[in-house]
Parts: C-alpha cells; sequence; structure tokens
C-alpha cells in the first residue's frame, strides 16, 4: 500500500487545499506523547476481533481500486492502519488512544468536493451583504454585476482550504481544551460556521473595495491580505472567544 501513502503525501505537498494536513503527522505524535505515561501501564494483548476491522478496511480498498475512486483507497489504508492497531495491542490500548487514531482520518485529502456547494453558500453571503451596503448588483449562480465590473466567485475563492483547515484544527482543540462534549459540539460548529461566513466577509470586502479603489487594487489585496492575515485573525478570534469556556485544565 506505499503507492497510495505516497499519492496522499504528494496531495499534502503540491495541493494547497491540503498543505495543512503535512503538521498532521506531527500532531500525531504529539498526542501519543501526551498520553505515553497512561499507555505504559496498560499491558497490550492481540485482539482477534481487530482482524474484522482489517477486513473492512481492506474490502474498502479494493472498492476503490475497482472503481478509480482513490479517496476510498486511501481512506481504506488510514483505516487498515487504525485497525492494525486495535488488533495488535487491544481494546484497552485503542481506548486510550482513541483520538489519535481517529485524528488519523484527517491524513486522507477530501474536501475539493464541497468546493461547488461552498462556492454558492459564498456567492449568497455576498450578495446579501453588497445589496446591504447599498451597492447596486445582480447575481446569476456564482456572477454578480456590479457599477464596476463582473465578479466571479470562483472555485479559489470558494473557502475550501479554509473550511477544511479549521475543521482539522477545531477537532484537535476540542479534544485538547475541552472536557465538556456539548462545549466541543459548540466549538466545532463554530468551526464550520464562521470560516464559510467569514470567506463571505472576505467577498464581499473585495467588491466593496473595487467601488472605490478599483478592481485591480481590491482583488490583488485581497490575496494578500487573506492568504496571510485573514485567516490567521479569524483564528484568534475564534480561540479568544472559546478561552474562557476551556474546562481541561491546563496540567492535564
Amino acid at each position: 500500500f506505499a503507492q497510495d501513502w505516497a499519492d496522499m503525501a504528494r496531495q499534502w505537498w503540491n495541493s494547497s487545499t491540503y498543505n495543512h494536513v503535512l503538521l498532521v503527522p506531527f500532531i500525531l505524535i504529539w498526542l501519543v506523547w501526551q498520553r505515553r505515561e497512561e499507555l505504559a501501564r496498560i499491558e497490550p494483548s492481540p485482539w482477534w476481533p481487530g482482524l474484522i476491522l482489517v477486513g473492512g478496511a481492506v474490502f474498502l480498498w479494493v472498492l476503490g481500486g475497482f472503481s478509480g475512486f482513490s479517496t476510498a483507497r486511501q481512506l481504506g489504508v488510514v483505516a487498515m492502519a487504525v485497525s492494525a492497531v486495535l488488533a495488535l495491542t487491544g481494546p484497552r490500548v485503542g481506548a486510550g488512544l482513541a483520538f489519535p487514531l481517529a485524528y488519523m482520518f484527517f491524513l486522507v485529502p477530501i474536501g475539493d468536493e464541497f468546493v461547488p456547494l461552498l462556492q454558492m453558500i459564498t456567492a449568497k453571503i455576498t450578495i446579501g451583504l453588497v445589496h446591504l451596503s447599498g451597492i447596486s448588483a445582480v447575481i446569476d449562480g456564482v456572477f454578480i454585476d456590479t457599477p464596476v465590473g463582473l465578479f466571479e466567485v470562483a472555485e479559489a475563492c470558494s473557502g475550501v482550504k479554509f473550511l477544511i483547515a479549521m475543521i482539522a484544527f477545531g477537532a484537535l482543540v476540542a479534544n485538547v481544551c475541552f472536557l465538556s462534549w456539548r462545549r466541543r459540539a459548540a466549538f466545532m460548529v463554530a468551526c464550520v460556521a464562521v470560516p464559510i461566513l467569514a470567506n463571505g466577509v472576505r467577498a464581499w470586502a473585495t467588491i466593496f473595495a473595487a467601488q472605490h479603489v478599483g478592481v485591480e487594487s481590491a482583488t490583488g489585496f485581497d490575496h494578500i491580505v487573506y492568504g496571510w492575515f485573514f485567516f490567521a485573525l479569524v483564528v484568534a478570534i475564534l480561540l479568544a472567544g472559546a478561552w474562557k469556556h476551556f474546562d481541561r485544565p491546563g496540567d492535564a
């Protein structure tokens, strides 16, 4: 299965949508290291039902191979790694490593499938804000016609990169910083909703700026600001809003 792991690694390295996945292996090492003292007290033992899980993962990989659906193959190889840990070390070790094992599925490059949906959502949010700001505009699918020009919510403007990176980050924060499942769920909802809304605001800001400084200046500045500062600002706002609700002790 080395080819499947190599294909995933190439996507992490070459696709900006999945560059954040390059951090996931290091996060997994850190998560296991955090649990090292507790894990040392557990005696591993082979667990034959884990072989059923391995078989299911292999079956998923085979289906992906026959159908040419690479995502199914990649999900299969990651599921094989997870289920092999359970088969070789037993359910008690698996329980101790529950979150790191679940987090391994963020290694699979998934997210581009949501681009068309996110384009439409961004366009709807943008046109609403454009009208609220007093700019006359007409929307046709992902195209927004304004007095200074026609704007398209292109695939690169869908916000998918922002969203899937935020989901991976949010899952990590939810586990490390919260104990309450209700608070974890609320934080994850925020990690989905806020990036989508923020991307709509970013797209609106581009159109709004174009009315005053020109289209070329607005779009060029938009990509610089969004690429370098906007994502970090939204992450900071989310963390600042959740900080006082963290309920896991800092030395846990």
